[in-house]
């Protein structure tokens, strides 16, 4: 899932599917369900013994979260892609992600308790990505990259950086959505904000 989270401030216009109820929240706030939004958007219509195959989960196990996404609104099936009527496909109801702006769905009943559990996960999420980035297995054939760049910015100038790097991955996901089993997924993680002040702190 291309899962754009805007934690505050200016608006920021992601083509993703807006997400405005604090329960579908909590329902994206789980890993395997995450990873599921993620391989959907980034390969296409899929059935859940392949997603389960990928993501290394008992097909039941993935069957029971495509259930639960769809009660969401946020997966539904793919009857063109199934081979008859008892075969289910399935398929994200956005093709461009979501977008989640936390500082308005804290406003509504139950968001602000939704809204803990959301950034508890995704900043774990956060430190596995960067983690897995620096230490994990070394693979010729696989390539990894971090990045680090510092850009002098307005906040309006952020908002349109942000807009413009998102328009890149959304290209490279439809251009490469469903496409040979030669590709793996990949992840692109990335962080826009001002520079933490509490890093500069730590290290004096």
């Amino acid at each position: 899932m291309r899962n754009s989270a805007r934690l505050g401030g200016m608006p920021y216009h992601s083509q993703g599917q807006p997400v405005h109820d604090p329960k579908i929240l909590r329902a994206i706030a789980h890993p395997v369900r995450n990873r599921i939004l993620t391989e959907l958007t980034a390969s296409g219509s899929m059935r859940a013994a392949d997603l389960a195959r990928e993501l290394g989960i008992p097909a039941n196990q993935a069957s029971f979260h495509l259930r639960q996404l769809a009660k969401y609104g946020l997966v539904e099936e793919d009857p063109d892609a199934a081979r008859d009527k008892r075969d289910r496909v399935w398929r994200p109801t956005s093709e461009h992600g979501l977008t989640v702006r936390l500082d308005d769905l804290e406003q509504q009943p139950g968001g602000q308790a939704a809204s803990a559990v959301f950034r508890q996960n995704a900043a774990s999420w956060g430190h596995a990505v960067v983690d897995a980035a620096y230490h994990g297995p070394r693979d010729p054939e696989t390539l990894r990259t971090v990045n680090e760049s510092a850009v002098r910015l307005t906040q309006e100038e952020a908002g349109q950086l942000a807009e413009e790097l998102d328009a890149v991955i959304a290209a490279w996901t439809k251009r490469t959505r469903g496409r040979g089993p030669e590709r793996r997924t990949y992840l692109w993680f990335s962080v826009l904000q001002p520079y933490p002040e509490t890093l500069a702190a730590e290290e004096d």
